[in-house]
């Protein structure tokens, strides 16, 4: 059953303002894979910070999609941070697009989701007060009561200081590090005078993204349409949760992707093929592979 945009319920709270470090998300896997549970009290012994970084953490794994709605390690979780897992330690970029990838999906974050599906789409470049403003028009087109621009306020912050360099400003010392997606040079911002005041202006640009490997690509494809063996290139691009709109990849970096994919000898038994149907593109597959098969290709 489809899901309305009533239904959603969104969310602006929940990490008691501070954005994930770069270690939490695997202290966190170890920390339920012991069998542990965040309302423990030794949880602040164990995990080594305050009380409220503990709720963070256990915030921010239910934001990647790293615990189901059970408080359980979801496949996902196993797959990177296992002892025997792909990428524990996140060295490699493409488990950081992997994470982007999933905290915009999920949802549960909404700041994310809304910035890289829809509020962009409005607004080639934005400030903190027009994205608060965005909110607010929304919620109140949905009826919804819930509407704190404190909240949104603080929330826009986390949501920067995830994915730029953050300035010598900061009072915090751990806020002065770089945020956990700075590398991938999604968010970008120029700080502009307005009415004798420095404001920043961001923006995020549709780009080849020559960086993101292929099979990052083509996992977000099979994720987000499971079962189909026949994709339009337009729903690749535009689509809710595409990867147009949450890599930030135009259609010429999507197609060169595709394109690298459908030669590559080892992809060929999957009999990949990118077809124009009455002036329709799309990509097919003769045998459909699962995402992790396509993970499994990548990480080898």
């Amino acid at each position: 059953m489809e899901v309305t945009e009533k239904q959603i319920k969104y969310s602006f709270s929940g990490h008691d303002t501070f954005q994930c470090r770069q270690l939490w998300l695997k202290k966190g896997y170890e920390y339920v894979k012991s069998g542990l549970s965040f309302n423990d009290e030794s949880a602040v012994v164990i995990l080594g910070v305050g009380k409220n970084m503990v709720s963070s953490i256990h915030y921010w794994m239910k934001a990647f999609d790293l615990l189901d709605k059970d408080g359980k390690l979801t496949a996902f979780a196993e797959y990177i941070f296992d002892g025997g897992g792909k990428d524990p330690y996140l060295e490699d970029e493409a488990s950081l697009w992997l994470l982007h990838y999933h905290l915009t999906k999920k949802g549960l974050a909404s700041t994310y989701t809304l910035i890289f599906n829809e509020f962009r789409r409005e607004r080639i470049e934005f400030t903190k007060e027009s994205f608060i403003f965005y909110v607010k028009r929304k919620l109140e087109r949905l009826g919804s009561s819930t509407f704190n621009a404190k909240t949104v306020a603080t929330d826009f912050e986390i949501f920067v200081k995830m994915y730029k360099l953050s300035g010598a400003q900061e009072k915090n010392i751990e806020d002065s590090f770089s945020g956990l997606f700075t590398d991938l040079n999604l968010l970008k911002f120029e700080l502009r005078k307005v009415n004798d005041q420095g404001e920043n202006y961001f923006y995020i640009e549709n780009l080849n993204r020559e960086e993101i490997p292929k099979e990052i690509i083509l996992y977000g494809i099979l994720y987000g349409h499971p079962r189909q063996s026949s994709i339009s290139l337009n729903s690749i691009e535009n689509g809710n949760n595409s990867m147009g709109l949450i890599f930030a990849v135009n259609r010429e970096g999507i197609v060169k992707k595709l394109e690298s994919i459908i030669v590559d000898k080892k992809y060929f038994k999957y009999g990949i093929t990118l077809s124009d149907n009455a002036g329709i593109r799309e990509l097919q597959f003769k045998v459909l592979p699962s995402p992790i098969d396509i993970l499994n290709e990548y990480y080898g």
